[in-house]
């Protein structure tokens, strides 16, 4: 598979995931700077009433700093940034985003919750990529015909909101019919898992837990200790929290007062992206993750982490090299 020019400066083929709340300017320049694509959601530019345009704020800063630097670095140019759109019919910010975005003539767009054939056209009219994330093959299917240019394949495993499917089922299946930009997300926290995506068909890979533990993260620093504390057998999947499946930490649900292993279900129907949204304030410090946390064991810089993914690949790399020599 081919991936378009955009993705050439990456050292490793890998994206910063967008993290709710987590994912601020310092985190995504961060990321760019060490060689992957570093995203945010739009709506973690929080807006008062009477307030400027935080997210067009935000978008200024990335690209004033992402220029710097390749001007500094010629030979090692940022990689590009990301902004992830959640396309909800609760997300009352959506076509005002979307606007401040294509001013801004955003790079790579990341879709969710819906695949929208204008969206897809309003990033093509300033030469952006969309990347759609899907959790089966039939929505696959459907952000394509929309016009999506590519997919993230959300497998079970992954942090926040993730699918249920094996990675192997998943980009098998999409591979059947799909040739384009594919990454996978799911259990990636090491170089190695990267260069397994690959090895199933998929481009590269799609992280986003590991990054959570990271200097630059908006995270409760207790967030990032659990993280960096935990392992795969301290995640619970459920839908209790926003409506859609989910990986959850287990010891932030039991900070809570609730039990993990016995979590009530919820529906669809709850899931609300408004400006005015409200949840049970002690569901404020339930914390997501991905079953691959186990990788974490500290809290660093970012381009520490970057540091180590790249090691970890060219290693599993060189393994295979040996092992088919």
């Amino acid at each position: 598979m081919t991936l378009p020019a955009l993705f050439d400066p990456l050292r490793i083929p890998l994206i910063g995931s967008p993290l709710f709340i987590i994912s601020n300017p310092d985190l995504v320049i961060a990321q760019c700077k060490a060689g992957i694509v570093g995203s945010f959601p739009a709506l973690n530019a929080r807006e008062g009433e009477g307030e400027p345009i935080e997210l067009d704020r935000w978008l200024t800063r990335i690209k004033e700093e992402l220029d710097r630097h390749n001007q500094a670095n010629p030979d090692t140019p940022a990689a590009p940034y990301a902004v992830n759109q959640i396309v909800h019919r609760s997300n009352t910010r959506l076509e005002r985003d979307v606007e401040i975005c294509v001013k801004h003539e955003v790079p790579l767009w990341i879709t969710s919750l819906g695949a929208q054939t204008w969206l897809n056209d309003a990033v093509h009219s300033v030469g952006g990529v969309v990347l759609h994330d899907i959790i089966d093959n039939r929505f696959a299917h459907k952000a394509i015909e929309k016009g999506a240019d590519g997919l993230i394949a959300v497998a079970a495993g992954a942090g926040g909101h993730a699918g249920a499917q094996s990675p192997f089922a998943l980009v098998q299946e999409i591979r059947e019919w799909f040739d384009g930009p594919l990454f996978l997300s799911g259990a990636i926290a090491r170089g190695d898992s990267i260069l397994a995506a690959q090895a199933m068909g998929a481009d590269g890979g799609y992280a986003g837990s590991a990054f959570i533990a990271t200097a630059e993260a908006n995270a409760d620093e207790r967030y990032k200790q659990m993280v960096a504390e935990s392992g795969a057998s301290d995640i619970v999947y459920s839908d209790l929290f926003t409506g859609v499946w989910g990986n959850y930490l287990k010891p932030s649900i039991a900070a809570q007062g609730m039990d993990p292993d016995n979590l009530e279900r919820s529906d669809p129907s709850n899931m609300d992206f408004g400006a005015d949204r409200q949840k049970p304030k002690s569901w404020k410090e339930i914390w997501g993750a991905g079953q691959g946390i186990g990788a974490v064991k500290s809290v660093v810089p970012a381009a520490e982490l970057v540091d180590r993914l790249v090691g970890e690949y060219a290693a599993a790399r060189k393994r295979l090299f040996d092992l088919t020599a």
